[in-house]
């Protein structure tokens, strides 16, 4: 207990040593007090001088001291004040009485103040109690997974009960010689994690682990379960959710896209078969079949590449490449090869470690992409070197992106709704397709866009040690 400023009574007893000393100073105060005082009353009612030393350290230090302090008390009075003086012989019988009211005063006020103790250690005990409960409550479900948290709350445990380690395991974990193992079970009585603390406790201690903290953690830990599992059952509901989305947002392109040239092309086989077609019209319905079926054998190609990257089965292998060659590559492989596209690379850009089939593919999307709404206006592509990476714009001549479609254009099967006289009903894949390509040779791709003003894609490919020169060559 300890004295605090206002008087208290709270947590242990100070030094016996401390009392003592405190007791004797008090006696010697009250004796010399009463030396004064003998002149305006008797020495028999002055004994009350002495109880406030009596019941300061009988309220302080227990009874044992209280019970010191009266004897001390008793025996100051009979030598110094009560006849005959100087000597430990009482010889009025009213004088017993002094003696019996220090003692009685001694036992009541020690008695009154263990139970105010008591009371207090107790609400001491109880808060602290309540206050690991709420501190582990909020460890363990403040959002974390509760296998993250389950060491941050350990760490609460062992530093508010003064343990020098603890552990909390999810599931049965048998004990040790040098620990102990408290199963933590569930409202259903099923074990579901252990606590592991040092073998030797304290008996206060043992007794607080078993009574209080284990049944109040394995509650918690049972809550903590209970929504990780609902968590993971939404982010999985979410998860089928979007895929569903997916797969309708697939069948109605594939259907749509698919359709249109397989309908062009089954139009004209029908036509190419009638006898009164002139040559011409015939070589325009030809012209026809072949156009809808490198329509029909680009989408499909476009369908593989989303599956491999879908699927992770897209991994790169790579090779030196050159900027120039990927971009004339893709540039090459357009419909339109005549395509104004301008071509501009700085002198410091260097070869590229990459999978040049796999950017060849990115880049041609992002022209193709960029030469749909420009409208017959050039499209610059223009590389340059900074620092550890080089970076790529390609920059279009369109009505540009607005803000609204910004994070969804590299989504796939995604068609923005208001770009270009009369819209586009390409398939939605290109930017998909660029995007996993370039992320799949450890680059990054960005859009940058004012609405009127054109579009900016604006690929970045990290840079590798240089290759060995060649000897002999």
């Amino acid at each position: 207990m300890k004295l605090t400023g206002s008087g208290t009574l709270r947590g242990t007893r100070p030094s016996p040593t401390v009392g003592a000393a405190v007791g004797i100073a008090a006696v010697t105060a009250a004796t010399l007090a009463i030396y004064p005082l003998e002149r305006i009353a008797p020495v028999v009612s002055l004994s009350v001088v002495y109880l406030p030393a009596v019941l300061l350290v009988s309220t302080y230090w227990g009874l044992g001291l209280g019970l010191g302090t009266s004897l001390l008390s008793a025996a100051a009075l009979n030598f110094f004040h009560i006849p005959p003086v100087g000597r430990f012989t009482i010889a009025d019988s009213r004088n017993w009485v002094a003696l019996a009211a220090f003692t009685i005063v001694a036992v009541v006020a020690s008695t009154i103040a263990e139970l105010a103790r008591a009371r207090a250690v107790e609400a001491e005990r109880r808060r602290g109690e309540a206050d690991l409960a709420a501190a582990l409550a909020r460890e363990l479900l403040s959002g974390a997974d509760t296998s993250e948290a389950l060491g941050a709350t350990a760490r609460r445990i062992a530093q508010a009960l003064g343990l020098p380690s603890a552990a909390i395991e999810l599931g049965a974990v048998r004990g040790e010689d040098r620990r102990l193992a408290l199963e933590l079970r569930d409202a259903d009585g099923e074990q579901i994690g252990t606590l592991l603390v040092p073998a030797r406790l304290p008996p206060e201690t043992a007794q607080r682990l078993r009574g209080q903290v284990v049944p109040a953690l394995g509650a918690l830990v049972a809550i903590a379960q209970r929504r990780d599992a609902l968590q993971a059952d939404a982010v999985e509901t979410a998860a089928l959710r979007r895929s569903d989305d997916i797969k309708t947002a697939l069948l109605r392109a594939v259907s749509h896209d698919l359709r249109t040239p397989l309908t062009a092309i089954v139009a004209a086989g029908h036509a190419l078969g009638a006898g009164s077609l002139t040559d011409q019209e015939r070589a325009e319905l030809s012209a026809a079949v072949v156009d809808e079926g490198a329509r029909l054998a680009a989408l499909v190609d476009k369908l593989l590449d989303l599956s491999k990257l879908q699927s992770g089965g897209a991994d790169p292998r790579s090779d030196w490449v050159s900027i120039e060659d990927l971009v004339t590559a893709a540039r090459e492989g357009l419909d339109d090869r005549q395509a104004p596209v301008r071509l501009t690379i700085d002198d410091d850009v260097p070869d590229l470690r990459a999978d040049a089939a796999q950017l060849e593919r990115a880049f041609a999307n992002l022209l193709e992409n960029a030469l749909r709404y420009s409208a017959g206006r050039p499209v610059f592509v223009h590389a340059r070197r900074a620092g550890p990476r080089v970076v790529v714009r390609v920059v279009d001549q369109g009505p540009g992106i607005p803000p609204a479609e910004r994070e969804r254009i590299f989504e796939p099967f995604y068609r923005g709704r208001s770009r270009g006289a009369g819209g586009w009903s390409g398939s939605g894949l290109g930017l998909a397709i660029a995007k996993g390509f370039v992320e799949a040779n450890g680059g990054s791709i960005a859009v940058e866009s004012l609405p009127g003003q054109g579009t900016s894609f604006v690929v970045s490919l990290p840079i590798s040690e240089a290759p060995a020169a060649k000897v002999g060559a």
